[in-house]
């Protein structure tokens, strides 16, 4: 059976720290742990950890190769991301959280799982992600927070 692939966001990661995401966050990564689901982290995501304070880097490198995947912003993800600024999904101060759902939908992903509840989990934004998504050829996109998954 293939494993479901959950492109993540570095909220996920941070909230493992966080008391009011801890139990959800860690219980979401003890799935990708035991190989019950597989991360789908980005370039996107490796960057903003870069900048992320030191226990939340070492949390993402303390998790198992065979967790995550990681895969790279593109072409078609910058064009799809500027056409999510463009209808104004989000402003462009979201760069980042336009990108990460763009990549997760050129990549095909199963799922976003994010605690930004401004931007990416909101029912507004869902929507008009997956309605540039439709127009564009590309799949609706299932976007949820981590206490919905676990």
């Amino acid at each position: 059976m293939r494993k479901q692939k959950i492109y993540i966001d570095t909220s996920v990661i941070g909230g493992c720290l966080d008391e009011e995401f801890s139990s959800e966050s860690t219980s979401l990564f003890e799935l990708a742990r035991k190989g019950d689901i597989l991360f789908v982290i980005s370039d996107v995501v490796l960057e903003e950890l870069d900048r992320a304070p030191v226990d939340v880097q070492v949390l993402f490198s303390n998790l198992p190769k065979h967790a995550y995947e990681i895969v790279e912003s593109s072409y078609e993800s910058e064009t799809l991301r500027d056409i999510y600024l463009d209808a104004e999904i989000v402003g462009s101060a979201s760069r980042n959280d336009a990108h990460h759902v763009a990549i997760a939908s050129v990549e095909r992903v199963d799922m976003i799982v994010s605690w930004n509840f401004k931007h990416i989990v909101h029912l507004d934004k869902i929507r008009g992600f997956n309605a540039v998504n439709l127009q564009q050829g590309y799949p609706l996109i299932e976007i949820r927070s981590p206490r919905e998954i676990v």
